[in-house]
């Protein structure tokens, strides 16, 4: 069962989050980059949709927001402690702030860049020197805290610091420290305790977050690294399946995963892939279907909507991609690169500098534009945190700053 739905009062079918989940996680109630959210405007303004509340003090860095239980998470460098922040969803006034370690690292762009995590009452939480914590929502309790390369080996594939959300499932917190311990990691929700590594699979970590899949009957645990892609069984992180496929410099896209295939991709002229899983008899192959540079994603993320692909693709501009054959569709050159959230048909892509935010249409026939605007007191910092989506509003994190519109239909 799942502990957020649980804690939100919500029934769900495996693998499926009804349309009354809160955002209490990377990418959206399925890590997808999917709003539940209806009656939104077709069409913005000209100035953009109406803006609710700006709140600041959140610290530097590039950590997008999560809502739950009438709260927003996300985190940030404060002095010389990088923070785990709790704010009131309705004005952004900030409740508490725990520190999770030490601040500063990047690689020339310090800050956490994690999504906390919210599960029955508890917020979980990644820094970008590998602490992993856990709080209580309300209060910001501390009630553990475990690092990836102190306690588990972690080692990461180049310099920019851990990245990834953590994935809570059941009695399970899922990461990925990376390294001669094991690439992937599950540890006891409760106590921070591990309950299993990968021993098998030792590549390091990547900067992409872990997705929950069911092949074959078997609930498994994907995850990329610059190395491969594969399949960890969820009870005890057995190595299910593992594709090779060679990244460069930073790996960062979440995975996709939609029926028996999973699709990804990373930047620095890699390009993307189509996996089919086949089960037999508890036994499960991977194969490549597909490889193309049609869909070069750096870090802005890629959606699927009805069979399309939607990201932004290096040196091709925002691309619409047919999800079976990796076919390029449409492209555009109108925006710049950025990242993308998808609901009630539309998409919302915000580029990482100068800061246009626009809504698009999710249509395969064409880039069309319905409306965009130019974010208010941008920072001299690039844009990295993805738009967010959740109930009627758009929350747009730029360092300190954080911004609320009103998206929906007076």
């Amino acid at each position: 069962m799942n502990w957020s739905a649980v804690a939100l009062g919500i029934w769900l079918w495996p693998g499926f989050v009804e349309a009354a989940a809160e955002w209490f996680q990377w990418r959206g109630p399925n890590r997808d980059g999917h709003s539940p959210d209806t009656g939104l405007l077709t069409q913005w303004p000209p100035d953009g949709p109406p803006l609710l509340w700006k709140a600041t003090g959140l610290g530097t860095g590039y950590s997008g927001v999560s809502l739950a239980a009438g709260k927003i998470f996300t985190m940030g460098d404060l002095g010389p402690d990088s923070c785990l922040l709790a704010l009131d969803a309705a004005q952004g006034k900030t409740l508490w702030s725990t520190p999770v370690g030490r601040s500063g690292g990047g690689g020339g762009h310090p800050g956490p860049r994690c999504t906390p995590t919210f599960d029955a009452g508890q917020v979980f939480a990644l820094n970008q020197h590998g602490d992993l914590i856990c709080a209580e929502a309300d209060t910001g309790k501390l009630l553990w805290r475990k690092s990836l390369p102190r306690d588990f080996g972690g080692r990461m594939m180049s310099g920019w610091g851990y990245s990834e959300s953590p994935l809570v499932d059941g009695p399970r917190v899922v990461v990925t420290p990376g390294g001669k311990q094991g690439t992937l990691l599950a540890l006891d929700r409760k106590t921070g305790q591990r309950l299993w590594q990968t021993k098998e699979w030792t590549d390091s970590a990547a900067y992409a977050s872990v997705v929950v899949a069911e092949f074959g009957g078997v609930r498994q645990y994907v995850q990329i690294t610059d190395e491969s892609v594969a399949g960890v069984r969820a009870t005890d992180g057995k190595v299910l399946w593992r594709i090779e496929r060679r990244g460069r410099t930073a790996v960062v896209p979440t995975p996709i995963v939609h029926g028996n295939y999973v699709y990804v991709t990373s930047g620095y002229g890699v390009g993307c892939n189509l996996i089919k899983v086949t089960a037999s008899s508890q036994n499960f192959t991977a194969q490549q279907v597909y490889a193309n540079k049609t869909m070069v994603n750096h870090h802005g993320g890629v959606v699927l909507v009805k069979g399309y692909l939607y990201g932004y693709s290096d040196g091709r501009g925002w691309v619409c991609q047919a999800f079976e054959t990796g076919q390029e569709v449409w492209s555009s050159k109108a925006l710049g690169k950025g990242s993308i959230a998808y609901a009630d048909g539309l998409l919302i892509c915000r580029d990482e500098r100068p800061g246009n935010v626009v809504l698009l249409e999710a249509t395969p026939e064409g880039y069309r534009e319905k409306g965009r605007f130019l974010q208010p007191d941008r920072t001299k910092e690039r844009s990295w945190p993805h738009p967010v989506i959740s109930g009627g509003k758009l929350y747009l994190r730029d360092q300190d700053l954080l911004l609320c519109y009103d998206l929906r239909v007076n």
